[in-house]
């Protein structure tokens, strides 16, 4: 039994999808009331559960030969990360843990809250004794979607400044998760999982002109200028202060290492951002 946590989110919802599709018995964690995705088969099994909530956390982990740990980006998600490897140790059944951490995790940056949480959670799990594996994504090509509509009048800006990041495909990380999950011999192994290249962001934003078919300019906002506009769209104030953070590591420089890692493990080149972003031309061209 391969159990998911965080199952509904962008990456959990296509592990969950990638592992029926190998026939694995998967059982998925979700919040009170909800059913899940409408892609999955009838033969995932729901499990409603509360990374606060230990009791329910030894329901959903009962019976777990593997467990693919992402939590939500939360105040409390290093807790949350501990509370399941807690209730995977409770088992009695040594599952093996896929800790969905961040690119650059072993290094254990300082000053990024994000980053933070994982190193936390990466250092309890070593401590428990329980066979381990680390899935470290960069940044999402997806999460550009959210600024499609600044991308639509021509300006992509955002405090990133000149560093480069070698952002990758959600959907390879979901690959190359299920790969981890469904296969043996990965314990004690931490995958950086990277696109195929390091880019700007105004050579990202040379490829949104390219598809929308219209000059994009990237502008390198002030930090605090950013924040004050996460905060004046109802960001709350500690996700949008680590936003800042993540993207002071980004402009320094911290997040451009390119692996391999995506294709040894799916056995195929990670997508380029240049595929990603033809694909949804009409989203960025309007």
């Amino acid at each position: 039994m391969i159990v998911v946590t965080g199952a509904t989110g962008t990456v959990g919802s296509k592990v969950v999808v990638g592992l029926r599709e190998r026939g694995e018995a998967v059982r998925a964690l979700l919040r009170a009331g909800s059913s899940g995705p409408a892609e999955w088969d009838d033969a995932v099994e729901r499990v409603a559960a509360d990374f606060s909530d230990p009791d329910s956390l030894d329901a959903a982990l009962a019976g777990a030969d593997v467990v693919y740990l992402l939590v939500a980006v939360h105040p409390q998600m290093a807790a949350h990360e501990r509370n399941v490897i807690d209730a995977a140790v409770r088992t009695g059944r040594r599952p093996r843990i896929v800790l969905h951490a961040a690119a650059g995790v072993e290094h254990r940056p300082e000053g990024v809250r994000f980053v933070g949480a994982h190193v936390s959670g990466l250092d309890h799990l070593r401590d428990s004794g329980l066979p381990w594996t680390v899935v470290a994504p960069n940044g999402f090509y997806q999460n550009f979607l959210g600024a499609a509509e600044s991308v639509r009048t021509g300006t992509l800006a955002v405090p990133g400044g000149e560093g480069a990041v070698s952002y990758v495909d959600a959907r390879d990380v979901a690959a190359a998760a299920v790969e981890v999950l469904a296969t043996e011999g990965h314990e004690g192994a931490v995958y950086t999982l990277t696109g195929p290249a390091a880019l700007p962001l105004d050579a990202v934003a040379e490829q949104f002109a390219a598809v929308a078919g219209r000059p994009v300019a990237y502008t390198a906002i002030a930090p605090a200028t950013a924040l004050a506009g996460m905060l004046d769209a109802g960001w709350d104030r500690w996700r949008a202060e680590g936003m800042i953070e993540l993207y002071g590591l980004y402009a320094a420089g911290h997040a451009a290492e390119v692996s391999s890692d995506v294709e040894k493990l799916t056995g195929r080149p990670a997508r380029s951002f240049t595929e990603f972003a033809a694909e949804h031309a009409a989203v960025f061209g309007g």
